[in-house]
């Protein structure tokens, strides 16, 4: 057996090889460019692995969304009130920029996959614990409308910060600094309306 056929055959976790070339292959180019071959290719692992562990690309992409929203549930469950939630979030998207990319297209995966529902539902608790803290006058009469108001805050920032559109403002700025300020300008004790 040559070398080469040892390292395709003898892998290693085949199974988080080929997650992390998923993960590097969907931040240098998006998930749109991933396929199982390439991925093959970039894992060292014959092209009939990645189907072998997940079947398809949707199944590969529901398994990055499900393990991104497991740790991205991880990352929000330590943040002390809603604004490091929001600063969490951020964070998150920084560093996992590629589960970031597929967590939040639908129809990339397979939603109704039980290990998936159940990441979701363990982010969205954590999220919704951030709304639940805040004093009954800071999260206005719908606790779910503030919950989208914190959400759209959190993921537009991020967004537009992994898409490069937040370079010329931040103007060097760590960008968690930049957030946090953020929140303080728009949720500042004189920008709230009573009553």
């Amino acid at each position: 057996m040559s070398n080469e056929r040892e390292r395709t055959y003898h892998h290693g976790d085949l199974r988080r090889a080929i997650l992390s070339a998923a993960l590097d292959a969907i931040a240098a180019e998006g998930p749109a460019a991933l396929s199982l071959r390439d991925l093959a290719r970039r894992a060292g692992v014959s092209h009939a692995a990645p189907a072998h562990h997940f079947k398809d690309r949707t199944g590969l992409l529901t398994a990055v969304a499900a393990e991104g929203y497991d740790l991205f549930a991880d990352a929000l469950a330590g943040a002390s009130d809603l604004r490091e939630r929001g600063v969490a979030y951020v964070r998150f998207a920084a560093t996992h920029p590629a589960h970031f990319q597929v967590m939040f297209q639908p129809n990339l995966y397979r939603a109704d996959a039980p290990d998936l529902l159940s990441a979701q539902a363990r982010a969205t608790d954590a999220l919704r614990a951030g709304v639940a803290d805040l004093p009954p006058g800071g999260r206005g009469e719908d606790d779910r409308l503030a919950g989208v108001a914190a959400w759209s805050l959190a993921h537009g920032f991020a967004t537009l910060l992994l898409s490069g559109n937040l370079s010329d403002a931040l103007e060097g700025r760590d960008p968690e600094e930049a957030f946090r300020s953020l929140t303080g300008l728009i949720f500042a004790p004189e920008n709230r309306r009573d009553g």
